[in-house]
């Protein structure tokens, strides 16, 4: 049988301890609680994310191993080298957050439903009206056809979904958002767990313990929330 802490509805109670944190399902650590402003900044601080289907209390979870990008080490392959250098997509940030996340919360092979509930999406808009959440879209003839969101907390990037209506479209939002995040001295994107798309472009898996160092000593530098724009 699963025990589980449940979390009240002060969005400032802290979290239980990580080493509680299940090892199947891997990282699950509580339930309950409430996804305010609060709550949702305390737990990516911490290395923990909100994920579980409609109908279902919140879960929140924290991984071990945790799958992460370095962005000055992203892999491009030699053909979306060629399809980015023939300039047929633009990239934007932040101008289409509410169509990025709902293209995230559309169907797709082999997943009958989507984790991006109505209370998901209204958490992370909220988010992103605070200059936390973050959207990187790929446009081609001014339709959005690919991109990604995610939050930004000092320089920590942690990526929630992406879409791809045409190929490569959220790999080049992913190139671009790792540019982006390299100018501006982030130090990793938190990709949360593994597939097999984001380890072709150079993600990898590290202990949670070295995440969790990662993200106690950058989460809160240089931490200004605020609209993205291309420079």
């Amino acid at each position: 049988m699963i025990h589980l802490q449940w979390l009240d509805r002060n969005p400032e109670a802290p979290f239980p301890s990580l080493d509680k944190a299940l090892t199947e399902p891997n990282g699950l650590l509580a339930a309950g609680g409430d996804l305010s402003v609060t709550r949702l900044l305390n737990a990516y601080r911490h290395g923990i994310f909100p994920w579980y289907n409609e109908g279902e209390p919140i879960l929140w979870w924290s991984p071990d191993p945790r799958c992460i990008l370095f962005p000055e080490k992203i892999k491009i392959s030699r053909s979306l080298k060629k399809t980015i250098k023939k300039k047929n997509f633009t990239v934007k940030l932040d101008t289409a957050f509410t169509d990025v996340i709902h293209a995230c919360a559309g169907p797709r092979k082999h997943q009958p439903g989507t984790w991006i509930t109505n209370d998901i999406y209204d958490a992370y808009y909220a988010l992103h009206q605070l200059g936390y959440a973050h959207s990187i879209e790929c446009w081609q003839n001014n339709e959005l056809v690919g991109g990604l969101y995610g939050i930004a907390i000092g320089q920590i990037f942690f990526g929630e979904s992406m879409f791809s209506k045409v190929p490569d479209a959220s790999k080049i939002a992913l190139v671009y958002l790792c540019q982006y995040l390299t100018e501006h001295h982030f130090k990793i994107i938190d990709s949360q767990v593994h597939t097999h798309h984001l380890e072709s472009m150079g993600a990898e898996m590290v202990p949670r313990d070295l995440f969790i160092s990662i993200v106690k000593e950058y989460v809160n530098q240089n931490d200004n929330p605020g609209k993205w724009t291309i420079e």
